[in-house]
């Protein structure tokens, strides 16, 4: 199959063939948003292979007796699922980075200063001052 899962590349009579349903079921789908596809400079439709599998889980949902708006809402959850998963992998990929690029450097502490890096190993002393917060910045010990 593709590498792309998002890379457009059916014409719509290939995309009915694979998701099983006529064309102009898929050109309804598109003007309601409810699976949208690329287009060209054209403006062709061109379905990716992760169109198709939407097309196949709204004829499912649909055969069960699953409504078009509430199809609608659980393919935009499902793209946002898969964004926000996106996300994550980019943060923990940023975070391993910044762990390489900083060995020793792991524990934070919190005092009066405010947050600190502390090497790996090291233990803070801790400090029994209790700080007053005045909202006109002003602080008392």
């Amino acid at each position: 199959m593709i590498e792309d899962d998002d890379a457009p590349v059916f014409a719509i009579a290939v995309a009915a063939d694979l998701a099983s349903m006529h064309p102009q079921t898929l050109r309804q789908y598109d003007r309601i948003g409810l699976v949208v596809p690329g287009r060209t400079r054209g403006g062709s439709r061109r379905y990716s292979a992760r169109n198709i599998q939407q097309l196949r889980e709204v004829a499912r949902l649909s055969a069960e007796g699953m409504s078009l708006p509430a199809i609608a809402r659980l393919l935009d959850l499902e793209d946002e699922v898969r964004a926000l998963r996106r996300r994550v992998n980019d943060l923990e990929g940023a975070l391993r980075a910044e762990r390489q690029n900083r060995p020793g450097v792991r524990v934070f502490a919190a005092g009066a200063g405010g947050v600190i890096p502390v090497s790996n190993g090291r233990r803070v002393r801790r400090s029994t001052e209790v700080v007053l917060w005045r909202p006109g910045g002003r602080s008392e010990d």
